[in-house]
This record gives C-alpha cells, sequence and structure tokens, in this order.
C-alpha cells in the first residue's frame, strides 16, 4: 500500500507533535551525516524544539565556530559586529558611571573641589551635613543600646547580691557546745551548728575564769566560767 501523504500543517496534539519532531529531526541527522561521509561535506545544523530543547549536529571534520568563520568570509560580512557594538556602548556607559562615583568621592574626602561652582559648593555641604547626622545618630543608637545593656547587667547583679544577703540571714548558723567529759580547763571544746549539718563541727578553745565561792541554799559551791577564745 502506498504511503498517505500527511498535510504539512501545525500538529495540534502535543503528544504527536514532539514525536513527530523527535523522527524527523532523527532523519535530517541521518541524512547530514551521509552528505558528511559520502560528499566530504561540512555540515552543521542547529534545531531548537517548541519546548526550547536545542539540537546540533556538526560534521567531525569541523566545529561550530569554523563553520560561522567561513560564512562569514564566504559572504563578507560579521555576525557580531552589531553584538560588539552594544557591547561597547555598555562599556562606554559604565566607564562614565565609574569615572562620575570617582568624582564624587574626591570631593567628599576634600578633593578636586577648585573647579566647583558655588551652587555645586552649596548642594555638597547639605550632602555632607545629612550624611554626618545619619552617622551621628547611629552612633547615638548604638551608645544608647549599649547603656541600656550595662543598666540591664548592674540590676541583675544588685538583685542577685540582694538576694544571696536574704539567703545568708536565713540561714544564719546557731552554735553550741559538746561535753566530752573532760577538764575544761585550758582544753578544747568542738561546737556544731544547730541549723546545719551535725556532721559539721567547729573547734574551740575556753579558759577558765575563777570566781569566789557562791552559796546557793545549805550547800556551797565554785563556779568557773570560760571565755570564748
Amino acid at each position: 500500500m502506498a504511503r498517505g501523504k500527511i498535510q504539512i500543517k501545525r500538529i495540534e496534539n502535543v503528544t504527536n507533535r514532539q514525536v513527530t519532531y523527535s523522527k524527523r529531526r532523527n532523519g535530517l541527522f541521518k541524512k547530514a551525516n551521509e552528505l558528511t561521509v559520502l560528499c566530504d561535506a561540512k555540515v552543521s545544523l542547529l534545531m531548537v524544539s517548541s519546548s526550547g530543547k536545542l539540537h546540533e549536529f556538526i560534521s567531525p571534520s569541523t566545529t561550530t565556530k569554523q563553520v560561522y568563520d567561513e560564512y562569514q568570509k564566504l559572504l563578507g560580512i560579521d555576525l557580531w559586529k552589531s553584538h560588539y557594538e552594544t557591547m561597547q556602548e555598555n562599556l562606554n556607559k559604565m566607564k562614565e558611571i565609574n569615572k562620575s562615583l570617582r568624582r564624587q568621592i574626591s570631593h567628599r574626602v576634600g578633593e578636586c573641589l577648585n573647579d566647583l561652582r558655588f551652587a555645586e559648593l552649596h548642594s555638597l555641604e547639605k550632602e555632607m551635613e545629612s550624611a554626618v547626622e545619619v552617622v551621628r545618630n547611629r552612633k547615638l543608637k548604638l551608645i544608647s543600646n549599649q547603656i541600656d545593656t550595662k543598666r540591664k547587667k548592674i540590676r541583675n547583679a544588685t538583685e542577685c547580691n540582694r538576694r544571696l544577703y536574704e539567703y545568708d540571714a536565713m540561714e544564719e548558723p546557731h552554735y553550741g557546745l559538746v561535753d566530752d567529759g573532760g577538764d575544761y580547763y585550758d582544753s578544747a571544746v568542738i561546737g556544731y551548728s544547730a541549723n546545719e549539718d551535725p556532721h559539721n563541727v567547729f573547734p574551740f578553745r575556753l579558759q577558765p575564769s575563777h570566781h569566789p565561792n557562791l552559796h546557793h541554799g545549805e550547800g556551797s559551791s565554785d563556779l568557773t566560767t570560760y571565755s570564748l577564745l
């Protein structure tokens, strides 16, 4: 059966369009390769699909740049001239901007002021005053933040110190004496804290202080007191 002809128009179905593109692209690349081998031709194909994908075929004996250079040479045209001119214009604009910025910087450091008119000097003065005001405000803000931080630290330290004083007052120890059954004359006595761990003891030394005999009722006894050293 003879193959039916396909009407040449845009394929509306996206899937069919992509399949047709892929098949015919491969067919073109096959024909280009046959031309390269059979006829010793330099063939370069560039194809961009509707989805934005680039497909390229170039003969093994050459490169894309060599094909472009030969194309320009044979036709006597310059493909990059317009692009080069555009880049040159952009470069000149950037140079002018750079030159203007350098001039402004030199003016702000007090250089190259002889060529300025009075109005320009007055405008420069206003700009410098505005810049100084911005710097001054920023500096004051930083100083204020540092002062607030120091005040907070002082308040925290004061509060911590007050709490420590209250804790010490509440936990002030009371000491007592333990009788070990020995003679207190010039002897050592131990004390302990009544509110804390009974294992924490404190050594003391007592020295006797004699008093006259005191009579209590019918009996009499010698009372000796000891001073805590």
